[in-house]
Order: C-alpha cells, then sequence, then structure tokens
C-alpha cells in the first residue's frame, strides 16, 4: 500500500500534527487498520478506502493508536490535500470526506485549508474542583468568568478557560483523577486555553490531552479547536459574534502548531471554520501481510 507523511497546523517541517495516510481501497481489515495506526503511533493515522467518489466524496477511516474515532481535524485537512494531489482528478476547490459522521468539506485559500464543521452541541457545565485535581491546578487558575463546558462539532471536548500562560504551562494530567473524570464524562478530551499567547500574532494559546485515545498530549487539534470556537461565540468572549483568530498549540511537547479560526454565529446558527497549513513530508510503500 503507498502511505504519506504530512505536517498538519505547520508552518514549516517537523512542526504541527504529524499525520500518515494510506491508500487501503479496502484491502484491510479493521484490526490490521489498528494494528498499522498502533505501529505508525501518530496521533491519528488515516486510511482513504474508497478510490472513487462516493456521495461526490471519499471514504476515509480514523485511528488513534488505541481506537477508532468519528472525526478529527487534522486528519481531515491532511488527507483531503494527498487525496488532491495523488488521487483526485480535482483541484483543492473542494474536497470531501466521508466520516461516520458526515460529510466533510475542504477547500484551500492561498495555502490554508479549510474545513467547515458541523453545528456544535453543547453538553453540561463541569465542576470545577475535579477539573483542577485532574488538571495539577488550582481553581484560582481558572477563568471563572466563563464556565468549563462539554461541546462537540464531530468530536466531543471539555473546554476549559484558564487566565494565564503560567497555569497552562504548569497543567499535568494526574491519570488517576482524569479516570475518574472520564468515568461520567460525556466529553472525555480536555482543551484548556488562555488569551495570553507565545507568539504576538497568535490570540489563543491552547493544549489538548485525550488519554482516552492512546494520546497524552495532542500538537495540534482542529476538533478541538472547532468546539473552542463554538465556545467563544456562546460566551461572546471577543465581545463579537464573528471571529477570526490565531490559535497557537504544541509548545509544550516541540511541536509548534498554528491553527486558524473563522467562526459566526447568525441567528442562532454556527458558521464554524478551522484552518492550517500542510506540509508533506515522506512517502512510502507499507507491505501488508498478504504483500509478495
Amino acid at each position: 500500500m503507498k502511505f504519506f507523511i504530512t505536517d498538519v497546523f505547520a508552518n514549516d517541517k517537523y512542526s504541527g500534527n504529524q499525520l500518515a495516510t494510506f491508500f487501503d481501497f479496502g484491502l484491510l481489515s479493521t484490526d490490521e487498520m489498528q494494528n498499522i495506526a498502533r505501529e505508525i503511533n501518530f496521533s491519528e493515522t488515516t486510511f482513504i478506502t474508497s478510490k472513487e467518489k462516493i456521495n461526490d466524496g471519499f471514504n476515509v477511516r480514523i485511528f488513534t493508536p488505541a481506537s477508532e474515532i468519528d472525526f478529527a481535524g487534522h486528519p481531515t485537512l491532511g488527507t483531503a490535500y494527498i487525496i488532491s494531489k495523488y488521487l483526485s482528478k480535482d483541484s483543492l476547490d473542494m474536497i470531501k470526506l466521508n466520516y461516520r459522521v458526515g460529510q466533510i468539506s475542504v477547500i484551500m485559500v492561498n495555502d490554508i485549508l479549510w474545513m467547515r464543521q458541523h453545528q456544535p452541541k453543547f453538553g453540561h457545565k463541569i465542576d470545577n474542583s475535579l477539573l483542577a485535581q485532574t488538571l495539577g491546578l488550582t481553581t484560582d487558575d481558572f477563568d471563572n468568568r466563563f464556565p468549563i463546558m462539554e461541546v462537540t462539532t464531530g468530536l466531543p471536548f471539555t473546554i476549559v478557560p484558564l487566565k494565564t500562560m503560567s497555569a497552562l504551562k504548569k497543567a499535568k494530567v494526574n491519570l488517576m483523577k482524569y479516570n475518574e473524570f472520564i468515568e461520567h464524562a460525556w466529553a472525555k478530551g480536555i482543551l484548556i486555553y488562555t488569551c495570553e499567547t507565545y507568539e504576538k500574532y497568535h490570540d489563543i494559546t491552547s493544549r489538548v490531552f485525550v488519554d482516552y485515545l492512546g494520546i497524552p498530549e495532542d500538537p495540534a487539534t482542529g476538533s478541538g479547536t472547532g468546539c473552542l470556537a463554538a465556545y467563544l461565540l456562546k460566551y461572546n468572549i471577543f465581545n463579537s459574534d464573528k471571529i477570526e483568530l490565531t490559535v497557537g498549540q504544541g509548545y509544550e511537547i516541540n511541536r509548534p502548531s498554528e491553527l486558524k479560526i473563522k467562526a459566526e454565529l447568525r441567528d442562532g446558527n454556527f458558521d464554524i471554520n478551522v484552518g492550517g497549513k500542510v506540509i508533506e513530508i515522506a512517502e512510502g510503500d507499507w507491505k501488508t501481510k498478504n504483500a509478495n
């Protein structure tokens, strides 16, 4: 099988979030896909399972090292890039990916790939005392003007507002408390953020923890950033129903990443777009157990 490695939400090689993408076309079982994803051990690995379009899009499956998931952001952009360059006869004016959550569209504007996310759903407000213990923080580290809230645009995250960069940097997941947290949580991924930044031109800094998927910390999270965009609009954090922001992520694990948000809330409807650059790193051939 042909495979490709890309860095997504990256400004340079060896930054952003790594992705492996395979031209599978129905060769592999689910167990074999999971074994390959575990072998690659990136946050996610994708398998393009349809060579031709189905319902005007390409069927794609996403696996973390631990399990298959319904949707994720950086795999969407990276896979769309590979489809456009190596598989589809169409340009990246519009590439559609068919997931279990539905179809996601990706377009390219200049050198930025953009995906439009589904309408958000908001879950429960979360007690900050358990989250403080889970993250190794105190309740004073939270920006208590705004709630800790469950949100999904395809993959659920608990959004946690922090006051300072210092609090963001010192956060460290306590796995015992994390397991206690996810036992009853709908949104088991945790996204923490602050409006203090590493780069002057950034608006927000975030970190994302998804231990339940075998990802202790994610370098760049498009799905989580979509949830964050919905949260920012719902609580009017930038005093506008239309936002264009740049988010820095991954600095604490030496994978600096840059994610773009263009989002609007109008008449109760959310228009959420998350974008970033994709940089191609490598390609190769993967031997399956049936290979000669």
